[in-house]
């Protein structure tokens, strides 16, 4: 896909930004590479919703060091990882060599991941948290999901919630807990510049790269898109779940964190489950 040329700077800042992020991450306790087993990262509906991945041919998009895409192989699955970022797709394969899992890690932008990976390949594309905010055109990607999938292969894509977005996904500089609506819950303003000096995770400032671009998208551009795209909507979920706790409030519940009962209940991620004709 060719982008305009403004856009395609935006892409390039954010593959160097990742690069960036990439030996941070590794190190940070956030993620904890060493200790956290892969499964920690998805919600029990997860499984409940892909089903039996025992010899499926699953690829993985947009899967940053691969510290989720550890969690597939043991399940049976052959599995790819995709990522725009070299940096990223190194670590991942040291890690995966290191926990002794066979993934195959290629390097490559998701809006041309069929012309990377092959077309009709996979009978699972798994995407998500945190990773559509990174794709500037939705039909460009859901066409690219429809390339990859076989006939009756199957998109999971579990993402951080709208909500989640314009609460902030991270605390204000204030700490503020109060459930506030800081940012955009719709789409349409275009691309967010971020100053990205500091990630996510814990760690130190990045020394470069310090900017990174964002794309906001509803539900309803994500559902659009995949139907755009020929695909069949069979699930739609939405929990008050998360990986971690964004609010200091939150309480673990199998591993992941809610916000207290007396706190008003939310979608914090939802998820979209598509097939392919």
């Amino acid at each position: 896909m060719d982008f305009d040329t403004e856009t395609a700077a935006m892409i390039h800042a954010n593959e160097a930004n990742w690069d960036a992020r990439t030996p941070i991450h590794l190190a940070s306790g956030f993620y904890d590479v060493a200790g956290r087993d892969p499964r920690a990262w998805f919600g029990d509906f997860e499984w409940a919703d892909l089903g039996p991945l025992d010899g499926k041919d699953l690829v993985h998009l947009q899967c940053h060091i691969g510290a989720e895409t550890l969690a597939f192989p043991p399940l049976g699955a052959r599995v790819v990882g995709l990522d725009i970022s070299a940096a990223s797709v190194r670590a991942a394969e040291q890690l995966a060599e290191a926990k002794g899992v066979a993934v195959s890690y290629v390097k490559g932008d998701v809006h041309a991941a069929v012309a990377t990976l092959g077309e009709s390949r996979f009978d699972v594309v798994y995407t998500g948290k945190g990773a559509l905010c990174y794709v500037p055109d939705l039909d460009v990607w859901a066409a690219q999901v429809a390339g990859l999938l076989r006939p009756g292969g199957q998109l999971y894509l579990v993402e951080f919630h709208p909500l989640l977005n314009a609460l902030s996904p991270v605390p204000p500089a204030d700490g503020s807990e109060e459930l506030l609506l800081r940012h955009d819950y719709l789409s349409g303003r275009g691309a967010i510049e971020r100053d990205a000096t500091r990630t996510y995770t814990d760690g130190p400032e990045l020394a470069s790269a310090r900017v990174s671009y964002e794309w906001q998208h509803g539900i309803g551009d994500v559902v659009t898109a995949l139907v755009g795209a020929g695909l069949r909507i069979t699930r739609l979920r939405e929990t008050e779940q998360l990986p971690w706790p964004r609010w200091s409030t939150m309480t673990t519940t199998g591993g992941w964190f809610s916000l207290p009962g007396t706190a008003p209940r939310i979608p914090l991620i939802y998820a979209v489950q598509a097939v392919k004709a």
